[in-house]
């Protein structure tokens, strides 16, 4: 994999139909009250998938390998890599489903022969591009028609002449309470997304191996930070044209009418740009998510993350099939969605903490570990994602 795509591979994972529709929600309920927590999401994103790169250059290892060092223990090792391989591993096949349901919901808008056999070829498709190798072509294709429906969302708002007063003065005045406290947690989880650091690391460290080139570090960072930038705009743009298409208006949001946020520019043809829109951040992220995966529970068990493996393959094999199967019988994930977000909003403050952890340990070159600033702001964001985490909780028993 291009070194100088990973980057922009992690941005175009974190952009699949859940963050499409979160958007879209949040923008049309809440408008721009909650976008600070889409600007803290995107920044926390930057500082950790940063940490992650750097482990990759500076050890050649993926992020798995590197947590496992962390203690000889037999015991805490087999928890950790038990951790690992559930919410990464069958995490990632709960939101495979997801991935392929949203890219066939998509398509059938388009050619109308059923979401399930859209699934299954969908499912097929993901799998042909990963066992050949050649899945970097379609996913920079991919990449670039996200960015094309970021570019139609640009212009439609334009065009759509919306309330940019409103906008400014919602924006400074941020919303944190019972009924908005579901909507930021979602937003923060689909964009920091543990699979991304451990995808992150591990295309880096395949792609160089161990090195001290500066020029490369530096690189790295810059690309890192533009990509998972560009994808915060897209996402911001998504809520601000949802903001201006449902928000405070009688008309609710809902899955029939999400491409009506295009009418403005696209008129009739709307629904299916969105729909075009939404089958690319599927097939990207119904992609990346079992790659993702591969790379978790290969370095957890301790073995090979070569792609031409036979478990490499086998883990990825077993995610797609598992995420077709769901979204071709037609029953909603909600559980297995349920459950990979639980297991995931608990493994991010561990896998967080443990990885500012590793980017101090001696073992890594200086030029890697990170400064003390990248501590203090690694460890707030971790912190205030726990207290969200504890607020929400409480409020259930409230």
């Amino acid at each position: 994999m291009a070194a100088d795509k990973s980057g922009y591979i992690v941005a175009a994972a974190f952009i699949g139909p859940g963050t499409v529709t979160t958007a879209s929600i949040a923008g049309a309920d809440f408008g721009f009250h909650l976008v600070w927590a889409l600007l803290f999401s995107v920044v926390a994103t930057m500082v950790l998938q940063d940490m992650a790169a750097r482990l990759g250059l500076g050890t050649g290892r993926g992020l798995s390998d590197a947590l496992l060092t962390l203690t000889q223990s037999r015991p805490l090792r087999f928890i950790a890599a038990a951790l690992i391989i559930s919410a990464i591993g069958i995490g990632n096949a709960a939101y495979e489903s997801g991935n392929l349901t949203g890219a066939a919901i998509g398509l059938n808008a388009i050619v109308d022969i059923g979401t399930p056999s859209w699934a299954i070829t969908l499912g097929v498709l993901a799998a042909l591009l990963l066992v050949t190798g050649k899945y970097k072509l379609i996913e920079s294709v991919l990449v670039g028609l996200v960015a094309l429906m970021a570019l139609v969302f640009i212009v439609t708002l334009i065009f759509a002449s919306p309330d940019w007063s409103a906008m400014g003065k919602q924006l400074v005045s941020p919303r944190l309470d019972s009924d908005t406290i579901t909507m930021v947690l979602a937003l923060i989880g689909t964009t920091i997304v543990p699979y991304n650091l451990f995808l992150h690391a591990s295309l880096v460290a395949n792609q160089h191996k161990a090195t001290e080139d500066s020029d490369i570090l530096q690189a790295c960072r810059r690309q890192s930070v533009t990509a998972i930038g560009a994808g915060g705009l897209i996402t911001l743009v998504i809520v601000a044209t949802a903001m201006t298409a449902f928000y405070g208006k009688p008309e609710a949001l809902d899955a029939g009418n999400m491409g009506t946020q295009l009418a403005p520019v696209l008129g009739e043809y709307a629904q299916w740009f969105f729909a075009a829109g939404l089958f690319a951040a599927g097939l990207t992220s119904a992609i990346t998510a079992p790659l993702a995966a591969a790379y978790a529970v290969c370095g957890a068990l301790g073995k090979n993350t070569d792609m031409k493996g036979g478990l490499f393959r086998l883990v990825w094999l077993t995610v797609i099939i598992c995420g077709v199967v769901i979204a071709s019988i037609g029953v909603k994930p909600l559980l297995a969605i349920l459950f990979a977000q639980a297991t995931n909003g608990l493994l991010l403050p561990i896998i967080a903490v443990f990885l500012l952890v590793v980017m101090n340990k001696g073992a890594l070159p200086a030029a890697y570990r990170n400064s003390t600033m990248s501590n203090l702001i690694g460890a707030a964001i971790v912190l205030f994602v726990v207290c969200l985490g504890l607020y929400k909780l409480a409020k259930l028993f409230v």
